[in-house]
């Protein structure tokens, strides 16, 4: 028990430290991140066949650049990511996706806690699309993307992040070249992860 109380009070002084040599983002400021992301699939089908693809955690990594002190475009990045896509409880086949989301920040500037919120726009491409013969979908996604998160200084450049996005990413099935309704994924990408100032 005695170990755990060292613990976290060594945590609390490092964030501590780490908030008091913290500087306000600067006009020009870098701040690139890596993060861990989970991705929960809100699995939207409209066309009678229960579709859905598994959730899954995924790398990202973005780039910020500030163009004020206050607000900083990010380019949201990853790899290509596969899924699997079901009929019900039934696999049918598979899909990668390549989500790159472009968003323009808020940030509020103070000593200690950074929260930003953004808004901006999602374009997926799908490929290497595996279904049943005469199955197929649309390949290109774009859509709406929300965001909130906070960086926590650990260090003068270093920042702990937590992140949250909804991002619209949806796309028309179709069997034997008819269409036959929509399938939304439109996650939620919850992240945490570390980042650089520069």
């Amino acid at each position: 028990m005695m170990k755990k109380h060292v613990l976290a009070i060594a945590a609390v002084s490092l964030l501590a430290s780490g908030a008091a040599l913290a500087q306000d983002f600067k006009e020009g400021s870098i701040l690139v991140r890596a993060r861990a992301v989970y991705l929960d699939s809100a699995n939207k089908d409209s066309t009678g066949l229960d579709l859905n693809v598994n959730n899954k955690t995924l790398p990202e990594v973005d780039i910020s650049y500030f163009l004020t002190p206050n607000i900083a475009a990010e380019l949201i990045l990853t790899v290509p990511q596969k899924h699997r896509l079901s009929a019900g409880d039934t696999r049918i086949g598979s899909l990668k996706h390549l989500p790159p989301t472009l968003t323009v920040q808020y940030h509020f500037q103070g000593a200690g806690f950074k929260p930003y919120v953004g808004v901006g726009l999602n374009y997926t491409r799908f490929s290497s699309v595996r279904l049943p013969a005469g199955v197929d979908i649309k390949r290109n996604s774009v859509g709406l993307a929300l965001q909130a998160g906070v960086d926590i200084p650990v260090g003068s450049n270093m920042y702990l992040n937590f992140d949250i996005k909804k991002v619209n990413i949806g796309t028309k099935v179709s069997a034997g070249g008819v269409e036959i309704g929509k399938f939304k994924v439109d996650p939620w990408l919850a992240g945490v992860g570390l980042g650089w100032r520069f």
